[in-house]
């Protein structure tokens, strides 16, 4: 009878636990969507701390810090997020090796600094991420994400360089049909480029 009582108290912490994770991370992503930049990333940093076995509050984390750099001028700040981004990044690395999301966030934070200051960042950087985006297609060339951020970053190259981009338009193409069919592995699992990819594909199709 004791050890029934036990298998019940432990399976009820459980299910309490896992509910306790999904109402922090609908949580943090609501006060994202709302703006609440400072909210949002402390919440993520505080579900991370709870679950040490779980890569995608760490990702969060590292996610809404590089994002909120893009434009900023101010280099403490745009030093502390990526920093900070860079920092939980690599612990979600550690939890989950070989995930195409994290591939792609680290190449996010890369990107994130050559904006900044792409006479700084921009000759080391670059080349890290074209390994980066090498290895995240070759790990998950069905993922809409991956071959999105692939195709937009070989497009910004393209055009720094003064060449056409109208060859990466197919890979565009392409993420966009994945969109529309890709399943999320776990609740939480990145959703994001959707947008963004029919936005660019859009732009492919008027020039």
């Amino acid at each position: 009878m004791k050890k029934f009582i036990i298998a019940i108290l432990l399976v009820s912490s459980g299910v309490y636990a896992q509910g306790a994770y999904e109402k922090g991370m609908e949580k943090a992503l609501g006060l994202w969507s709302e703006g609440k930049i400072t909210d949002a990333s402390n919440l993520f940093e505080r579900i991370a701390m709870a679950e040490q076995d779980n890569w995608l509050p760490y990702y969060y984390v590292a996610q809404i810090n590089t994002v909120t750099t893009f434009g900023q001028k101010d280099e403490k700040i745009v030093g502390e997020r990526l920093g900070k981004a860079k920092e939980f990044l690599d612990v979600a690395k550690a939890i989950s090796p070989d995930n195409p999301e994290l591939l792609v966030q680290e190449a996010m934070i890369n990107t994130a600094w050559i904006a900044f200051d792409g006479a700084t960042y921009g000759m080391t950087l670059s080349g890290k991420n074209v390994k980066l985006y090498q290895e995240a297609i070759a790990l998950a060339p069905e993922n809409p994400r991956v071959v999105f951020s692939k195709a937009e970053w070989d497009m910004g190259t393209a055009r720094y360089f003064g060449k056409d981009t109208a060859p990466y338009c197919k890979d565009v193409e392409k993420a966009v049909e994945l969109f529309a069919t890709f399943n999320p592995e776990t609740p939480f699992y990145p959703k994001w480029g959707k947008e963004r990819a029919e936005a660019v594909l859009s732009e492919c199709k008027s020039e």
